[in-house]
């Protein structure tokens, strides 16, 4: 599996972002489904971060969201898109 991100946007921290992307990889490797995904990046980024964070994984939204300062990144993966940010 020789998967590449690529981000298409972010207002976060490099390490954060390579942090984001590396977990979504192990996440891939463990899961075959979106919502599993989406919960295994959330529940890490909360226990490293702290609360809210919001993650969606998929293949086909839209998505307009409000979300702390540095604390955002939209990415592609694989063959899914990863919406990731902490709001609330």
């Amino acid at each position: 599996m020789s998967q590449k991100a690529v981000v298409k946007n972010a207002d976060m921290d490099p390490k954060m972002q390579q942090h984001a992307v590396e977990l979504c990889a192990d996440a891939m490797r463990r899961y075959d489904l979106e919502k599993d995904i989406a919960s295994y990046i959330k529940k890490d980024f909360e226990r490293k971060y702290g609360p809210t964070w919001h993650c969606i994984v998929g293949k086909s939204y839209g998505s307009f969201v409000t979300h702390e300062p540095s604390n955002f990144i939209y990415f592609f993966f694989d063959k899914f898109a990863v919406l990731l940010f902490k709001s609330g």
